[in-house]
């Protein structure tokens, strides 16, 4: 979708959400890295069941070896980090199964990584899952969508990119 201002030609893209589950604001993140957007803004998931999907078409860039994060590349540039969870990175790969490798194509909706629920609850600090733009200095705008929960492939995050 192209917006016309002034003269400029904007790029908007639009997120979806990359678990079934409850929409939160990033600042709601009970973890000062992600709710004080150290790392980029974005929005934030409490997961309902255990599959992470794509928000975005896209490549992804890296796979963390524990398998509790990944990095995605759309073809406008936009980087997105999804980490399932906080300090799950202590849990070493338990419970989580990735199902793509780095530079592999993804389309909105695939399944990216399959993880217990029931363990990430047990042993990390919160099942928050944080989906995070790297690269803000791309970004122009971007907005929430207001809805309270959303499957994978519901839209819930508008992304303006800087015309260019």
């Amino acid at each position: 979708m192209f917006r016309n201002l002034f003269g400029k030609k904007e790029k908007t893209l639009l997120l979806a959400a990359p678990l079934k589950g409850k929409v939160i604001s990033l600042n709601q993140v009970p973890d000062p890295i992600f709710s004080e957007k150290m790392m980029g803004d974005g929005i934030a998931m409490e997961p309902a069941e255990g599959i992470l999907c794509s928000p975005v078409d896209g490549e992804v860039i890296q796979i963390f070896h524990t398998k509790h994060a990944v990095s995605l590349r759309t073809v406008e540039g936009l980087e997105v980090l999804l980490h399932i969870g906080l300090e799950t990175v202590s849990m070493e790969g338990k419970g989580f199964t990735a199902e793509v490798k780095e530079g592999e194509q993804v389309k909105t909706g695939q399944p990216l990584i399959r993880f217990s629920l029931e363990t990430v609850q047990e042993q990390a600090k919160s099942t928050v899952t944080p989906m995070v733009i790297l690269n803000m200095d791309r970004v122009d705008h971007l907005e929430a969508k207001s809805v309270e929960a959303a499957e994978p492939g519901d839209g819930i995050l508008e992304v303006t990119l800087k015309s260019s």
